[in-house]
C-alpha cells in the first residue's frame, strides 16, 4: 500500500513531524502510552497558572532535569535512585514517567489523575532502604516528598520564567504553587509551599540537610550526557546548559558543575530559538 499522501500545507507537515518527535521522547511507545487529551473535569481548571507553566514542553525540560539535579542532592532522594532505579541505562526512564505524571496529573480527567497518585503511591510504599550510615530511608517520608516537590515546583516555575513569562505576576506565580500543592499532598509530602516566598524560604531551610557525593556528582553526568532515544545531541545539550544554568549556585557547586557563562550562550541561545518553534508547533495540538 502507497504511502498516505499529505495534503496540507508544509507547515502543517513541519508541525505534525515536531510534534510527533517531541512525543516520541517523552512517551513510552512501546508500551502504547498515548498523549494526554486536556479535559475540562481535570483537577485544575483551563488557563490556569499550572496549567500554563506546564503546558510549555521546552521550560518543562529545562525544569525537568533541573529538578532532578537538585533532588540528587537529598541523600534519602539520592539513594533511592541508587536502590531501586536502573539509572545507569535508564536516567531519561525517570524524566519520561516524571513528564507523564506530570501531564495527566495536571491536564487529564480528574479520576485518571488521581488513579496515577493512587498508583504512585503503592510503589513508593516499596521504596525503602538504608543509607550508608545506617540511617533508614523511605520513599514515603513526607519531608523526603516534600523536598522532592519542592525541587520540581521551582524548577519548573523558574524556567518558564526565564524561557517564556519573565513578567509573570507574584499573584500567579503564588497560584501556581498553591495548585501544585494539592498534588504534592495527595502524594503526602508536608510540609508543602504555597508561595514563591514560602518556596524560597523552603530551600533556604533544606540546605542543611543536602549533602555534596561522588554519587551524586555521577547522576548528574548522566544527566547531562545521557543521550535519550530519540532526541538530537544538540537538544539535549541545550537542555542541559539551560538546566545548569539556572541552577542554584550552591547545587553547581555541590554538583561540581560550572555555570556555562559566555560559553553557554550558543545553548541557551538554542534553547530559546527550540522553545519558540514547539510553542509554534504546538499550538492548537
Amino acid at each position: 500500500m502507497p504511502s498516505p499522501r499529505f495534503t496540507g500545507r508544509p507547515s502543517d507537515m513541519l508541525r505534525a513531524q515536531l510534534v510527533g518527535r517531541v512525543r516520541a521522547v517523552f512517551n513510552d511507545i512501546e508500551s502504547g502510552q498515548k498523549p494526554v487529551p486536556p479535559s475540562d473535569n481535570a483537577l485544575f481548571e483551563r488557563d490556569s497558572p499550572i496549567r500554563m507553566v506546564h503546558a510549555d514542553v521546552t521550560s518543562m525540560m529545562v525544569g525537568g532535569v533541573r529538578g532532578l539535579l537538585l533532588q540528587m542532592l537529598h541523600p534519602h532522594a539520592l539513594q533511592g535512585v541508587l536502590d531501586h532505579s536502573d539509572f545507569r541505562t535508564d536516567m531519561h526512564g525517570r524524566l519520561r514517567r516524571t513528564a507523564r505524571f506530570i501531564a495527566v496529573t495536571t491536564f487529564g480527567d480528574a479520576q485518571e489523575a488521581e488513579k496515577t497518585i493512587a498508583r504512585v503511591n503503592r510503589i513508593h510504599t516499596k521504596v525503602r532502604g538504608t543509607l550508608p550510615g545506617g540511617t533508614p530511608y523511605s520513599a514515603t517520608d513526607p519531608a523526603t516528598l516534600a523536598f522532592v516537590h519542592l525541587a520540581e515546583a521551582t524548577s519548573f516555575l523558574e524556567a518558564y520564567l526565564h524561557y517564556v513569562r519573565p513578567q509573570m505576576p507574584l499573584a500567579e506565580q503564588d497560584e501556581y504553587f498553591r495548585q501544585f500543592a494539592v498534588i504534592a499532598r495527595k502524594l503526602g509530602a508536608s510540609p508543602v509551599p504555597e508561595t514563591r516566598h514560602e518556596a524560597e524560604q523552603m530551600m533556604r531551610d533544606m540546605r542543611h540537610h543536602l549533602r555534596a557525593s561522588p554519587q551524586a556528582s555521577e547522576i548528574a553526568q548522566l544527566v547531562l550526557n545521557q543521550k535519550p532515544e530519540g532526541a538530537p545531541a544538540a537538544i539535549q545539550q541545550a537542555i542541559g546548559t539551560s538546566a545548569v544554568e539556572l541552577l542554584p549556585a550552591f547545587a553547581r557547586a555541590m554538583l561540581g558543575l560550572r555555570r556555562p557563562g559566555i560559553g553557554g550562550l550558543p545553548a541557551r541561545a538554542a534553547t530559546s530559538l527550540m522553545g519558540r518553534t514547539l510553542r509554534w508547533a504546538f499550538r492548537q495540538q
